[in-house]
């Protein structure tokens, strides 16, 4: 049987969440659907809006849990003990407020730089070698660890325009991540928008 990859984008549900800096992964997930044509549905079961994209041979399930950031992993682990997902097709899209805005960074595995979701995550699954897309969101200032204000505002107009372009570039390295592998999705997209694409390599 041919595996099943999964993308969950993080977030929180609710209208008063959305477009927020937090809900990065979440707008990388409408982008995937947008471009591909994907319908969303809600499964009560598996706390989630999912959707099925077929897409280089692979048969992809993308997910947005419906059970706020803190419980993110309650919504991944029920997808991925459903779906029978390999650790080597899980990948999460989150946020990430030590990254500028404008930067993407794909990674392996890693700690949860304090990202809620991500610990959710990692503590559900047991381990931290999976596969996570951070989105630069930027912080007000560095030395501030309490950012909560923050990561929960919108994004200004002028974000916007960056953002958009982020968007797009994340969407092209997730893909880029099913059809190739995760090294070349690193290689070719990481960095920041506006910077040299490295050339690739074989």
């Amino acid at each position: 049987m041919d595996p099943v990859y999964l993308i969950v984008g993080l977030g929180n549900p609710g209208v008063e969440y959305e477009e927020t800096r937090h809900n990065a992964g979440f707008l990388v997930l409408e982008r995937v659907s947008k471009r591909h044509g994907c319908v969303w549905s809600k499964d009560r079961k598996m706390q989630s809006r999912v959707a099925r994209l077929d897409f280089s041979g692979h048969k992809v399930w993308l997910s947005q849990p419906m059970t706020f950031m803190n419980l993110s992993g309650d919504a991944v682990g029920r997808l991925v003990d459903y779906y029978r997902v390999g650790i080597n097709q899980l990948l999460i899209v989150a946020d990430d407020a030590d990254l500028p805005l404008g930067h993407l960074r794909l990674r392996a595995e890693g700690s949860s730089g304090g990202h809620h979701g991500l610990e959710s995550v990692q503590l559900r699954l047991g381990l931290k070698e999976y596969a996570r897309q951070k989105i630069g969101i930027g912080r007000l200032e560095k030395s501030e660890r309490e950012i909560s204000n923050y990561v929960l505002g919108k994004f200004s107009d002028n974000e916007k325009r960056l953002l958009d372009q982020v968007l797009d570039r994340a969407v092209d390295q997730l893909e880029c991540w099913m059809h190739s592998g995760i090294q070349r999705a690193m290689n070719q997209f990481n960095g920041a928008i506006g910077a040299p694409m490295p050339k690739d390599r074989e």
